[in-house]
């Protein structure tokens, strides 16, 4: 007679399944282990796909077990861990047996699990548990995983969207607000934007996101025929405001400032510096930081660009006109206490088209979430000098 399955939870985490017709249990660690060992291009696959097929004969209440696997999973291992969660909850439900509902809400709730894998968690619980959504999004307004925090805007905005059809429009401004506050998809903060300024609030979308919008700008310097990414110009060398450059045809070139007044934060070289085709510009900031804090450099162009702080060159990416958005490269670095230095080069190419005439960037600096960190960004006076700085977020 097979023996019934089971599941149950041993020390440390490890999980033990034991399956239809077998004699002895199976160790769930150890398939975790060869699911986590898949590799690039299939390697580990054959391995992998064993150890998934056990898996799924696997009780729910090892679920927890495989999610918390993902927390240090490559995203080759990633994928297979996620497949093994899927196919033990619906192998599970198919037989009308119940998904460890409370173990599942917990692990949600822990934001110091992965965040792909606390949405998984949360997707499987919503479809066993109806008011468990209204219970968690409430306190997810500024969760680590962005997928939850999407979910939690979402759902303000539609409480927000119901005070609106009712004409309560003080009610309906200070939830879009609330929305607003915890929006970082581009698409719900533009939406946001739009109904709060109907409503008559201020919005700042560049403050809002971190973006930098005061720089000291030069250019143009040659990069005909793509020389100019790989050249090593002064700016790299230590940025001199009061210094006279030497640029592109023997133009003399001096720093000058240059204010951003897209809500996005770009900055557009072909007003800030001139129209050039084979050129290269450097934009510099300043933006003081009262500790030291781990930020991410984001930025978004359609041309070739470098970026540094502080020196550190933290995004390096030669492609031209192959489109643009926000937070297209990431840079990870560091801030310290007091004064920090962003420079960013960005390449011009020589194509004729229409399309290819764009030469310009948008940079933001925030934590990983994409949340804009406080930082005071220096405002440059025409003598090339910091004044009082405006302050993100």
């Amino acid at each position: 007679m097979s023996r019934l399955r089971t599941c149950v939870a041993g020390p440390l985490f490890l999980a033990v399944c034991f399956v239809a017709a077998s004699a002895e249990p199976t160790d769930v660690g150890p398939l975790l282990q060869r699911l986590k060992a898949v590799g690039k291009e299939g390697a580990g696959a054959a391995e992998a796909a064993t150890a998934l097929r056990e898996l799924s004969r696997c009780q729910a209440n090892v679920l927890p077990v495989v999610l918390a696997a993902l927390d240090d999973a490559t995203p080759e291992a990633a994928n297979w861990l996620r497949s093994a969660v899927e196919v033990i909850a619906d192998q599970n439900l198919a037989a009308g047996k119940p998904l460890p509902a409370q173990d599942l809400e917990k692990f949600v709730r822990d934001t110091r699990h992965e965040a792909r894998a606390r949405r998984l968690a949360f997707e499987l619980l919503t479809r066993v548990d109806n008011s468990a959504a209204d219970r968690l999004l409430p306190g997810m307004l500024q969760d680590p995983s962005l997928e939850l925090r999407r979910d939690a805007v979402a759902r303000l905005i539609k409480e927000a969207d119901a005070a609106k059809g009712k004409n309560d429009k003080e009610t309906a401004r200070q939830v879009y607000e609330r929305a607003f506050a915890g929006a970082r998809d581009k698409d719900q903060i533009d939406l946001l934007a739009k109904e709060l300024k109907a409503l008559g609030a201020e919005v700042d979308i560049a403050r809002h996101l971190g973006f930098v919008r005061s720089w000291q700008v030069l250019g143009p310097f040659d990069s005909t025929g793509g020389v100019g990414f790989a050249a090593v110009y002064d700016p790299e060398r230590g940025v001199d405001l009061q210094k006279e450059f030497t640029g592109k045809g023997g133009a003399k070139l001096r720093w000058k400032p240059h204010v951003s007044v897209d809500a996005y934060g770009t900055v557009d070289l072909n007003k800030a510096i001139g129209k050039h085709m084979g050129a290269a510009g450097y934009a510099y900031a300043v933006v003081e930081s009262a500790d030291e804090r781990p930020v991410e450099i984001r930025a978004g162009s359609n041309n070739a660009v470098k970026i540094w702080l502080n020196g550190k060159e933290l995004v390096s990416h030669e492609e031209y006109h192959h489109g643009t958005r926000m937070d297209q490269y990431v840079g990870v670095g560091k801030l310290r206490p007091g004064k920090n230095e962003v420079l960013i080069k960005v390449c011009q190419n020589e194509q004729k088209e229409e399309w290819a005439q764009s030469w310009g960037f948008q940079l933001r600096i925030c934590d990983r979430v994409g949340t804009a960190v406080p930082v005071v960004v220096a405002q440059w006076s025409p003598a090339a000098k910091p004044t009082t700085g405006e302050k993100n977020p």
